[in-house]
């Protein structure tokens, strides 16, 4: 399986992009999904969509070239189980 590249963003790439950033690079672990996991702003997801495939953000942003999940899950808990399973099915 190729390496996967997952960008994780919220407003100000800091504080709620760290917390899913470490549950997401969890997931992947225990799924065997071989991923690099970047944090960072939403503002800067233009400039770096074209090398990722996936988007996983606390915060709303919409794409046509790449797959986004908007994950409060990992922040409340509530619905984690759904998101992962999209965020594996995306990415196997």
């Amino acid at each position: 399986m190729n390496k996967k590249h997952v960008l994780i963003a919220c407003g100000t790439g800091v504080a709620t992009s760290t917390v899913v950033c470490m549950r997401v690079k969890e997931e992947l672990e225990k799924n065997g999904i071989p991923a690099t996991v970047e944090q960072c702003k939403v503002a800067e997801l233009p400039s770096k969509i074209e090398n990722a495939d996936l988007v996983v953000t606390t915060t709303s942003f919409e794409s046509d070239a790449i797959p986004v999940i908007r994950a409060l899950s990992f922040l409340t808990g509530v619905g984690i189980e759904e998101d992962v399973k999209k965020i594996v099915e995306i990415l196997k």
